[in-house]
């Protein structure tokens, strides 16, 4: 008889946990790092409520979310950075080379607007997060070469700039996180967390739309241009390609009732 080993017992278990497109779809919505009401991840994933409140009740169970009451709302968001650090890595392991050209100008607009800038879980991410992340290395205040690490000098500069970092608990500095847009890797780690913190509250950045896009205000710019020599022409994303229906002749995009 086959001894089993605990460790692929638990793998098995924890890769069945993600392996239903709902419980998918949820996880990449609380990569934004807030709490979401079942409700809201119900309408968002297209299912009933009951059905969604027995996914969540699984992921909840598995250690992959944790879930507080406010009177009659239950909010959920993902377990910890640890949780959030795999689902993006998976996404990246599956994002195509070549995106699907887009169906409808909505959907190229949320696109363009995710992959221009997000939030990862708790740092930022997209062309606003690798751009930040290489104005960091070209200046000598993180390193790449074996892994991400901060300098002395990169030290100095998150002083000067008031984004105060907390060193205190187990998790890391500075890490390297996958961008699933742009294929390269941005910073994450506490000092990942602590950029996209200050950005938020100082209004560098704004949330915008329902999922996890950000966008770099007048202020943001200003502040990247001073801090690390970022031009706002290097925020900006390259053309997308039109939808599908727009690229229609006008007699076939009205019988496609585009």
């Amino acid at each position: 008889m086959t001894t089993r080993d605990p460790q692929a017992t638990a793998l098995a278990r924890l890769a069945g946990l993600i392996a239903d497109e709902t419980r998918a779809i949820c996880l990449l919505a609380l990569l934004d790092g807030r709490a979401w009401t079942a409700g809201e991840l119900a309408r968002h994933a297209g299912v009933a409520a009951s059905t969604l409140s027995e996914h969540l009740g699984r992921l909840v169970a598995g250690g992959l979310l944790t879930e507080e009451r406010q009177g009659r709302h239950r909010y959920v968001r993902l377990a910890d950075a640890r949780v959030a650090q795999l689902v993006e890595d998976l996404a990246a392991q599956v994002a195509p080379d070549r995106p699907a050209r887009p169906r409808t100008l909505r959907e190229s607009s949320a696109g363009a607007a995710m992959a221009r800038g997000r939030t990862c879980y708790d740092h930022l991410a997209g062309r606003l997060g690798i751009v930040v992340t290489d104005a960091l290395t070209a200046r000598g205040l993180l390193v790449q070469e074996t892994g991400f690490a901060l300098t002395d000098a990169g030290l100095a500069w998150f002083e000067a700039a008031g984004i105060g970092l907390d060193r205190r608990g187990r998790r890391p500095l500075a890490r390297a996180c996958l961008d699933w847009t742009e294929r390269r890797p941005h910073l994450a780690g506490a000092a990942g967390a602590a950029l996209c913190r200050h950005a938020l509250e100082a209004g560098w950045c704004v949330r915008i739309g329902s999922e996890r896009a950000v966008k770099v205000t007048a202020a943001g710019e200003r502040a990247l241009r001073a801090l690390l020599g970022v031009e706002p022409a290097a925020l900006r994303l390259p053309p997308v390609p039109r939808p599908e229906s727009a690229s229609l002749p006008p007699r076939l995009r009205l019988a496609s009732g585009a």
